[in-house]
């Protein structure tokens, strides 16, 4: 799978370069968006670019121009289409914004960020999806809670622990003990004669495809409200939809190995989420 970048100003062929001791290295001192890629333009993009900003703002970074990005962005979506022959029909793009170069610890040095963009093929997820709680929680108190940043370790081991149960996602607590979210996925699940999504004061990202989610939803007059759902209750829900940028609105089969009967308001969700996306490149 070729990566294409986008650092220092131009397209690199080698995978690019940032400074050995720039923060986003040394302590995970960042904001990222991760895009869809559609027929070889990035899917919802305003939305991320804002989103990106927020995470910015509550990490205190100066945020690159937004020209400048969606500029950058273009030249490596060109790029990527280039080196494939064609625009990639289905990617992933991440935009990546670092404090810069800084000493090894904690302090931070009066310099510009660093601002890096990254594209690539990707596949569809698969049609099969389980998921498997894991022991570990997110703080809502922190105090970086609702910012999508680069100190991304605690997922990378929730995950691993996932999959070593044979599941594709990890589903997590918060500290009082309500359903937060997945490692790159926010959830859904089924309460009733109505959808059920962890508020953001859960300590949840206010992911993309919740957000258009959410919205669209409310629009269509499908039952979906935001509300705290005691973790516990993943043992008995019927149906559970995983969003994300990447995989849209997907319904779970598996729970920690007990499959789920599903339902028709999932599928319903799956579909209404399947044609609004479809309508427009930048919702």
């Amino acid at each position: 799978m070729t990566t294409t970048v986008w650092v220092g100003g131009h397209v690199v062929a080698d995978g690019g370069r940032v400074a050995a001791l720039d923060h986003g290295v040394t302590v995970g001192d960042g904001a990222f968006e991760t895009c869809k890629i559609v027929d070889g333009q990035p899917y919802a993009l305003t939305r991320h670019l804002r989103r990106l900003r927020r995470s910015l703002d509550i990490l205190a970074i100066t945020p690159p121009d937004d020209e400048q990005v969606r500029e950058a962005v273009a030249q490596t979506l060109a790029a990527a289409s280039a080196a494939a022959g064609a625009p990639l029909p289905l990617g992933r793009l991440r935009i990546t914004v670092t404090a810069g170069a800084g000493p090894l610890g904690s302090e931070r040095s009066d310099v510009p960020p660093t601002l890096v963009v990254a594209a690539a093929p990707a596949a569809p997820w698969p049609g099969h999806i389980e998921v498997a709680s894991v022991p570990w929680t997110r703080n809502e108190r922190s105090a970086v809670a609702g910012a999508k940043t680069t100190s991304y370790a605690e997922n990378v081991v929730a995950l691993r622990a996932a999959k070593q149960k044979g599941a594709h996602e990890a589903l997590l607590a918060n500290t009082a003990g309500m359903l937060c979210e997945g490692t790159g996925s926010n959830v859904v699940v089924l309460e009733g004669d109505r959808l059920v999504t962890p508020p953001l004061s859960s300590g949840c990202l206010a992911g993309i495809s919740r957000e258009l989610f959410l919205e669209w939803a409310h629009e269509e007059g499908l039952p979906v409200v935001e509300e705290d759902v005691p973790f516990e209750r993943l043992a008995f829900v019927e149906d559970l939809l995983l969003t994300s940028s990447t995989r849209d609105v997907q319904q779970v089969n598996v729970v920690d190995g007990r499959v789920l009967p599903g339902s028709p308001l999932g599928k319903a969700a799956v579909d209404l989420f399947a044609r609004r996306g479809a309508e427009r490149l930048d919702p």
